[in-house]
């Protein structure tokens, strides 16, 4: 979908936020009646049904699109090369250690502000439900060409960032429940337009490579977000720093968006 291709992902990655919904009360029933490793093998199962879905994939020869990218070793060297990408890339790094920290230590920041178990549930709810909506409407605007898609992933970037920063001002179940479903809302919206992003700063020709060793990069944030949070709560007794320098490190990655041609 060259044309629209950030509407195209948002609505084939809309459907990790009804996963979310469904996994969200359903693994403690399943570690209940099964235990860990029971409930780890039925998981599994339920994802060996990609295998099935992956299978009935097929490309499918478009008029003028441009052939696939050949996996060779050299077109991954060009792009360890690329300037542009390399800043995209380390931009999302920092996007990353911030990004997952709400999803991981938000119903432990629930319990800190007094939530019970239901309510600290519905706030993770309300974070996973909302984040579906947000990657649909992202791809949606993203479709209109009078923005270029940098300047709107860029601006959704700040927003999540700055939703990240307000978190810790929930001190109540209605203040942190809005505050985490606009951020559920926003942290939503960068998913398609990062991966559509990728095209507009290599190239269609590269974006196999390019979103594979983007993924790899993005892996060393993502690992590093969450245990620094965690410790940063045991120092400080709360999770108020967690969230600021989760938002930090998440604003200081779009500054990177920003020298992107």
């Amino acid at each position: 979908f060259p044309a629209r291709r950030a509407l195209a992902t948002g609505l084939a990655v809309s459907g990790a936020s009804v996963s979310g919904l469904a996994l969200g009360p359903l693994i403690p029933l399943l570690l209940d009646a099964y235990g860990w490793r029971g409930a780890l093998l039925l998981l599994a199962a339920v994802s060996f049904n990609l295998v099935a879905a992956g299978a009935l994939l097929r490309p499918l020869p478009v008029p003028g699109d441009s052939p696939a990218p050949p996996r060779d070793r050299p077109g991954l060297l060009r792009l360890l090369r690329h300037g542009p990408f390399l800043r995209y890339a380390l931009a999302f790094v920092l996007v990353d250690v911030g990004y997952y920290v709400p999803f991981v230590h938000g119903e432990a920041r629930a319990h800190e502000v007094g939530c019970d178990e239901q309510r600290a549930g519905l706030v993770m709810a309300a974070m996973a439900a909302v984040d579906g909506g947000g990657r649909v409407a992202a791809g949606w605007l993203a479709a209109r060409p009078a923005t270029p898609l940098l300047r709107h992933l860029f601006t959704w970037a700040v927003l999540t960032g700055l939703t990240l920063l307000l978190l810790p001002l929930g001190t109540s179940f209605g203040g942190l429940l809005t505050l985490a479903a606009s951020y559920g809302f926003c942290a939503g919206a960068l998913v398609p337009l990062q991966f559509a992003g990728v095209a507009e700063v290599v190239g269609a020709g590269r974006l196999v490579h390019a979103i594979g060793l983007m993924q790899m990069f993005e892996s060393f944030g993502s690992l590093l977000g969450a245990p620094f949070a965690g410790w940063l709560r045991d120092v400080t007794g709360s999770y108020t720093i967690s969230f600021l320098a989760a938002g930090a490190f998440l604003l200081a990655g779009t500054l990177l968006i920003l020298t992107l041609p």
